[in-house]
């Protein structure tokens, strides 16, 4: 009788999956194998209360279980959640009652106002430079990287990415840049040091704005560069240019049309800009357990999203592309960067730590990978801006060296 309970709820979890292509086991007792296809790999469930978690709550439960070892993946990690990632988006957008209160709790508890985005920021950049430097490229660039060709580098793929920004947002010497949510400040280096703009550049995390001001100072363009530490509620001021490149997540649905309201005031109606951002084919919730552990607050904003800022404004959208593909790709770098550093990661917090920030980049990039999340790129400027392309040709025209040549040599 007992095992064919086991055997009943194992079967209601692989369901509620949407029957992925992975075999999955309970203990060393039943187990599911997909119909069609050899598996990407296994699933091992341990325990009763493990496997009753997963049938109410998968959207927590597994991260859970799987950072205490009560779920044990067999096989490439990434391919096994792209499976469960593609079971996920094939069985539709229905999603049960206690992961939507859950999702719903969450969003209640991590709102992004302007004390709750100091936590929620605090919570994920600020656990130390010494971390994230064992596993991102030399200039602590945290977002989605640029690929010329699949054989790139990691550091030149940043860089490349640095140029495509620059190059979309066609910068002039002289130009002010405002830069909201600004790293530890690779990019607005970049800028200055690259194409004569004078840049300020906010952001509230303390550890990347003491490290980006550092780093200014040695690349000896302090002059033309100002990191503040603030809120990007809080820019004042007008200016040529606005980027926001990785922040547009952190900013909350809610606060949207606020954003708008900056970027109105700051560009006026002569301005241009572009927001990099996470985001998806359709407006849904972040993963409860990647807003649980890794980001709190997040949201990554669907296109019809994003218009809600665009539109009140009267800004202009020139130009979208989607870098879905260079995000997987840039994401198993990182993985591969950090499954090397992991003695160094285990020394500095714990094998807890470890499998909490696997999982999250793994799942990150089986996102990519099965499409559920997209990197927008979106260019867009006032109605009165004089910058505007008349084709999409300066972006690929040579322009002599590119600086992620340089980077080669």
């Amino acid at each position: 009788m007992r095992s064919s309970w086991k055997r009943w709820l194992l079967e209601k979890v692989y369901e509620g999956a949407g029957k992925p292509r992975v075999r999955l086991m309970f203990d060393d007792g039943p187990e599911i194998v997909p119909a069609e296809g050899p598996p990407a790999g296994t699933i091992r469930i341990r325990g009763w209360s493990t496997l009753a978690a997963l049938a109410l709550n998968a959207d927590i439960a597994f991260g859970e279980a799987y950072t205490d070892r009560r779920i044990e993946v067999e096989g490439n990690l990434v391919d096994v959640l792209t499976a469960v990632s593609d079971a996920a988006l094939a069985r539709g957008r229905k999603r049960k009652r206690w992961s939507a209160a859950a999702s719903a709790w969450l969003t209640l508890t991590q709102r992004n106002t302007r004390a709750g985005s100091q936590r929620n920021i605090h919570h994920h950049y600020d656990i130390g430079n010494d971390f994230y430097q064992l596993w991102l490229d030399e200039r602590l660039l945290y977002t989605c990287a640029y690929f010329p060709h699949p054989a790139a580098t990691l550091e030149q793929a940043q860089v490349a990415k640095m140029d495509h920004v620059c190059r979309k947002l066609r910068l002039k010497p002289g130009e002010r840049v405002i830069e909201a949510g600004c790293g530890w400040g690779a990019l607005a280096i970049h800028m200055a040091r690259h194409y004569g703009v004078k840049v300020k550049a906010f952001n509230i995390s303390r550890e990347q704005i003491a490290f980006a001001r550092w780093r200014a100072h040695q690349e000896q363009v302090s002059h033309l560069v100002e990191f503040i530490q603030d809120d990007y509620r809080n820019i004042q001021g007008g200016a040529d240019v606005f980027v926001s490149v990785g922040m547009l997540e952190h900013v909350g649905k809610s606060h949207h049309a606020e954003f708008g309201r900056i970027l109105s005031r700051t560009l006026g109606d002569a301005g241009r800009g572009l927001l990099h951002f996470i985001g998806r084919n359709y407006p849904a919730p972040l993963n409860a357990w990647i807003r649980k552990r890794i980001f709190p607050g997040g949201y990554p904003p669907a296109l019809r999203d994003v218009m809600q800022i665009f539109e009140p404004a009267d800004l202009a959208v020139l130009d979208i592309e989607n870098l879905r593909q260079h995000y997987a790709l840039t994401l198993e770098h990182w993985l591969e960067r950090f499954e090397r550093a992991v003695p160094k990661v285990a020394a500095m917090f714990d094998e807890r730590f470890v499998r909490i920030w696997r999982l999250y980049l793994a799942g990150s990039a089986a996102a990519f990978h099965a499409g559920s999340l997209q990197l927008f790129q979106v260019v867009f400027a006032g109605r009165k801006c004089e910058a505007v392309p008349w084709t999409r040709a300066y972006l690929y025209e040579p322009t002599g060296e590119t600086e992620w040549m340089r980077a080669t040599s």
